[in-house]
């Protein structure tokens, strides 16, 4: 570049960080702006990766008491959940070090604050002090934070959102989980290994509505044995505050059930953190939902503004921004490219874990597209044998002529480690020849990818399918 832009982006989260740090490498001069003490959003602080942390101790838990068939027999465990809050928080920090170093090295300037538009050329970032910044190209990443219900008091202690349950200190006797998202299920999945009586309570038929029945119906057996109550198109009416509990009043066929728990966390989705940036100010689009709209480019309305990941809508998820982050920065610089995945791979971090890439078999038939499908189920699986994790199973969509790989969705042990395989297959255009024909490592989980494609080839040796 014979003369650089100077590029701001509000916001540090997976997209805004990877669009700073894009953005530098191409020779732009770029502040990043982050309204929180810490570089890395909520993914990093409070969300993703604290998340895992625990659903990783939960996992370790779990195991521990699985393989008492195999021979092997521990002791209770010995919680302490102030050296688990502890632990979590010294793995966030290193990662936002990690971060925050990185910034340095490409001389990004970090300020802390928050962000106003005062025009499409200038912003106002408010600290100790009030600054204005000029700007030629922006990229706005601001995220979302938790949604909450009307007759709900979410600053009351015992009442929880998906950041203050990753900080207790104390593991509750009894917990209500409101929504039977990913976000609820991980949480319940997690403070259920730690001793936790755990409740999930979800107002639709069914738990996880986005993924697809059969691999849901999967988990929900497990969960069904690990979780005290899941109640299932249900309707909580009123939450109550008491001293040491909550009152918690539900509605299913007209009968009602009165329950008090230690704590209720709420989660029922997110909403876009667009309200306080004064985008009336420079007159950004939203949807009816408070979504900003954008192009392929990640452009809005505005021609030197730009807006990724959570704020711009379904699906909320940090490998979806990291990429159009940087699909934002290069835009900026006037290289040539747009957000156009064939695949946003998903994962339920659940135990079995569910993952799935392109379009799910509930999509196809709303769709009204043919497709056929293959399956490999994991009772003939040499390592899911060896490690006694047979309830998953693996399957493949396909064009029911060409055979093109059109979605994948695997149920089962580490299907997050999986699913790239599959996104890469679809982004690729594979077809289930080529899938058949790639010899994979045995004995692992990735071969259920390569059986399930035989199946479709008719050439599987590991199964009888006359």
């Amino acid at each position: 570049m014979s003369e650089k832009n100077h590029v701001v982006i509000i916001g540090s989260g997976p997209g805004g960080y990877a669009a700073a740090f894009r953005a530098s490498d191409l020779g732009n001069k770029v502040t990043l702006v982050e309204k929180d003490a810490s570089l890395g959003g909520v993914c990093l602080n409070r969300g993703c990766i604290p998340s895992k942390t625990l659903l990783h101790i939960s996992k370790i838990i779990d195991e521990t008491e699985t393989i008492k068939k195999c021979g092997v027999t521990y002791s209770s465990p010995t919680i302490d959940m102030k050296k688990i809050q502890s632990w979590k928080n010294r793995v966030v920090k290193k990662l936002g070090g990690g971060i925050k170093l990185l910034a340095k090295q490409r001389n990004v300037k970090v300020i802390h604050g928050t962000a106003n538009f005062i025009s499409d050329k200038s912003i106002k970032i408010t600290n100790d002090k009030e600054q204005i910044i000029n700007f030629d190209k922006c990229i706005i990443a601001t995220g979302s934070r938790p949604n909450s219900l009307p007759f709900v008091d979410i600053d009351h202690k015992n009442i929880l959102d998906s950041t203050s349950a990753l900080s207790l200190n104390i593991i509750p006797k009894t917990m209500l989980v409101l929504g039977g998202g990913y976000i609820g299920l991980e949480m319940a999945t997690a403070y259920s290994s730690l001793g936790t009586k755990v409740d999930v309570v979800e107002f639709l038929p069914r738990l996880l509505s986005g993924a697809d029945i059969d691999l849901v119906d999967i988990l929900a057996k497990t969960l069904h044995n690990k979780l005290n109550n899941i109640y299932l198109n249900t309707k909580v009416t009123s939450i109550s505050n008491l001293k040491q509990s909550v009152k918690v009043i539900m509605e299913s066929d007209g009968k009602k059930l009165s329950q008090n728990y230690n704590k209720v966390l709420i989660s029922v989705g997110r909403t876009p953190n667009t309200d306080n940036l004064s985008l009336d100010n420079v007159g950004i689009l939203l949807s009816k939902e408070g979504f900003i709209k954008v192009d392929e480019y990640r452009r809005t309305n505005i021609e030197n503004i730009f807006a990724i990941g959570d704020v711009t809508g379904d699906p909320m998820l940090a490998h979806k921004a990291t990429h159009e982050g940087k699909v934002a920065a290069e835009v900026c610089t006037n290289i040539p490219n747009a957000f156009e995945p064939q695949v946003i791979p998903a994962v339920i971090f659940t135990d079995p874990e569910i993952a799935w890439a392109g379009k799910t078999e509930e999509e196809l038939t709303l769709e009204n597209i043919a497709y056929e499908k293959s399956e490999f189920p994991w009772q003939a699986s040499g390592k899911a044998i060896a490690m006694d994790r047979t309830e998953g199973k693996t399957k493949i969509l396909f064009e029911p002529d060409s055979k093109r790989v059109i979605g994948v969705g695997i149920v089962g042990y580490n299907a997050s480690d999986l699913i790239g395989e599959a996104a890469l297959a679809i982004e690729m255009g594979c077809y289930s020849e080529d899938i058949a024909l790639t010899i994979h490592p045995h004995p692992t989980l990735t071969e259920t990818f390569s059986n399930a494609a035989e199946v479709m080839e008719k050439t599987i040796t590991d199964l009888y399918l006359p």
